[in-house]
C-alpha cells in the first residue's frame, strides 16, 4: 500500500510517497545521526555528539543514505547543506525522536544530576544580555548541563522549526502555530557616541541626528530598520556610512570615531560600563522593543526545557528590577 503526503520546500509543493516499511529492517539509531547532522552540519561534529569517531560517523552516514534512499546532506560553501528530501525530513525526524525520548524518559528533571546540552540561537546583543546570569544559574543548579549558542539564521524561526536549536531569542512577528513565545523584557532605542563627541554637549536634535554619519547594525538582512521607516515617514533619510552584523562591533567602532549608533537602551547602558561611550535620547518616537524567547511545541512540556526557560525568565526579572 502507498500513501502520498505533501510538503512544501522553498514554496514548491512536493509529493512524498510513503511506502509501508518493515521497521525490523530499519536502524532507528541512524535517525539520531541525521538529527545531529541537521544541527551540526558536520559529519565529524555530529559523530562527536553521538560518541562516534569520524570514520564510524562516515560509515553510519552511508547506511543512513541507503536506508532513506537519498544523499540527505551535500557539501556547500559553509559546510553541509540539506538536500530537498533532507529538508523535508528534518522536522518529522526531530519530532519522532523527541516523542521517543518522551516515552522512555522520566517525567521529572533533576538539574543537579542533569547532563547534555541546551542550544540557544541568539544574536550577539541578546546573548550578552542574558548569558552571564544564565551561566551563573547553570553553575549553581545544573553544573553538568552545558549551553551552546548557535549561529543565528535570519530570525531563527526556521531553525527552531527544524530542531536546530532548543530556544531562540529575538524580536519576532507572526509565528507558525507550532511555536510558542514568551516576552522577556521591554526596551527602547537610544543613541550612542564616543564620550567626547561634540554632540554630547551641544545636544542631539533630529536635524543633527540625520546630519551625522551612522553605523547601522543589520541583523537579519530583511526589511528596513525601524529608524529608517520612522525617518522616511517624515520625509527624511540618514547617511549610513557603515553596516555591520553585530552591535558589539558597532559600539567598538563608535567609541573610536565621530559616527553614531542607534541600539537597544539596556545593551547601551551595559556597554557604556566598559567603553568610553555617551548615551543620548533618540530624537524619534518609536514603538518599544519586546525581545522574546520562542520554542517548539515538542519541547513545551519537557521538564528540562521548562526548567531552562524558567531560568531565563528569572534572569531577565532580576535586571528588570534595575530598570
Amino acid at each position: 500500500m502507498v500513501h502520498d503526503r505533501s510538503t512544501y520546500i522553498n514554496g514548491m509543493k512536493v509529493i512524498l510517497n510513503m511506502h509501508q516499511v518493515d521497521l525490523s529492517a530499519v536502524d532507528l539509531n541512524l535517525l539520531k545521526l541525521f538529527e545531529a547532522l541537521v544541527r551540526e552540519r558536520s559529519v565529524t561534529q555530529a559523530g562527536l555528539r553521538l560518541g562516534l569517531s569520524q570514520p564510524a560517523a562516515s560509515r553510519a552516514l552511508g547506511r543512513l543514505r541507503t536506508m532513506l534512499g537519498d544523499r540527505l546532506v551535500v557539501r556547500g560553501k559553509l559546510g553541509l547543506e540539506l538536500t530537498p528530501r533532507g529538508e523535508a525530513l528534518a522536522g518529522p525526524v526531530a519530532k519522532l525522536l523527541d516523542d521517543a525520548r518522551g516515552i522512555v524518559s522520566p517525567a521529572v528533571f533533576d538539574p543537579a544530576s542533569a547532563t547534555g546540552r541546551i542550544t540557544i540561537a541568539a544574536h550577539d546583543h541578546l546573548s550578552l544580555m542574558v548569558l552571564a546570569g544564565l551561566m551563573a544559574r547553570f553553575e549553581r543548579h545544573a553544573p553538568a548541563l552545558s549551553l551552546h549558542i548557535a549561529q543565528p539564521v535570519g530570525d531563527n524561526v526556521r531553525l527552531i522549526e527544524q530542531g536546530g536549536a532548543d530556544l531562540a531569542l529575538g524580536i519576532f512577528d507572526a509565528l507558525p502555530g507550532s511555536l510558542h513565545r514568551r516576552s522577556l523584557y521591554a526596551d527602547s532605542l537610544v543613541c550612542v557616541m564616543r564620550a567626547d563627541h561634540p554632540a554630547v554637549s551641544e545636544g542631539l536634535g533630529l536635524e543633527r541626528y540625520v546630519s551625522l554619519r551612522h553605523i547601522a547594525v543589520t541583523i537579519s538582512g530583511v526589511g528596513e530598520s525601524a529608524v529608517d521607516v520612522a525617518l522616511s515617514a517624515q520625509g527624511r533619510t540618514r547617511h549610513v556610512a557603515l553596516r555591520v552584523p553585530h552591535f558589539l562591533a558597532g559600539a567598538m567602532l563608535v567609541a573610536d570615531s565621530d559616527m553614531i549608533l542607534t541600539l537597544p537602551g539596556r545593551l547601551a547602558r551595559l556597554l557604556a560600563e566598559r567603553l568610553p561611550l555617551a548615551l543620548l535620547e533618540l530624537p524619534l518616537q518609536l514603538a518599544p522593543l519586546s525581545p522574546a524567547m520562542i520554542w517548539h511545541e515538542r519541547f513545551h512540556r519537557d521538564p528540562a526545557h521548562v526548567w531552562v526557560r524558567q531560568q531565563l525568565v528569572d534572569v531577565v526579572a532580576a535586571f528588570n528590577q534595575d530598570g
